[in-house]
């Protein structure tokens, strides 16, 4: 069983790009991200389309940190503060080791390779330092470019994952991606 414990905040960093914790200055490219209709298109939310809500939602991602329920960083250029994208770990399940991934990029680097680039940096994390077993994707089965990145990082499609979820929730038009510790 998993003991998860996020303070320090772990910061991560790829060949050209920081991984940080939210900060509530970042509220402006949160709403940048977050009501973005290309970014939103294979997402399940309503858009983010006030600072103020903005700052709501990064208080509530730092709590949920700050109780290791969910372990979420924004994305960053060396050159700059300002965050581009978001990567996180959620629904983390210790009992079963495992958390689900998901990600969001500002439509304006989309096919930069920026995911590309951080995804194995926040898998590797989930696998040595949170020693989680199996990680989860759930991409919505027309967003190709998320399904072809997760297929690049060796995720495979899990149909008896997807069967004991559909018990318990509505995953039309998602898939189920897993990926298990290697060994």
């Amino acid at each position: 069983m998993l003991t998860l414990n996020f303070d320090p905040f772990p910061n991560l960093a790829s060949q050209r790009f920081i991984l940080r914790a939210p900060a509530l200055y970042d509220d402006e490219a949160f709403v940048i991200l977050r009501s973005d209709p290309l970014v939103n298109q294979y997402l399940n939310r309503a858009a983010t389309t006030t600072v103020a809500a903005a700052r709501q939602f990064i208080e509530m991602i730092r709590a949920n940190i700050a109780t290791n329920k969910s372990l979420y960083w924004v994305i960053t250029t060396k050159e700059s503060d300002v965050p581009i994208g978001t990567i996180c770990y959620w629904n983390i399940e210790p009992e079963l080791d495992q958390a689900e991934i998901g990600y969001e990029l500002q439509s304006a680097f989309f096919g930069k390779g920026i995911m590309r680039e951080v995804l194995p940096v926040v898998i590797q994390f989930g696998f040595e330092q949170m020693h989680l077993q199996k990680i989860t994707a759930f991409p919505f089965h027309k967003n190709e470019r998320s399904v072809k990145l997760l297929e690049l990082n060796h995720f495979i499609k899990d149909d008896p994952l997807r069967e004991k979820l559909e018990k318990e929730e509505d995953l039309s038009g998602q898939l189920c991606y897993s990926l298990s510790r290697p060994v």
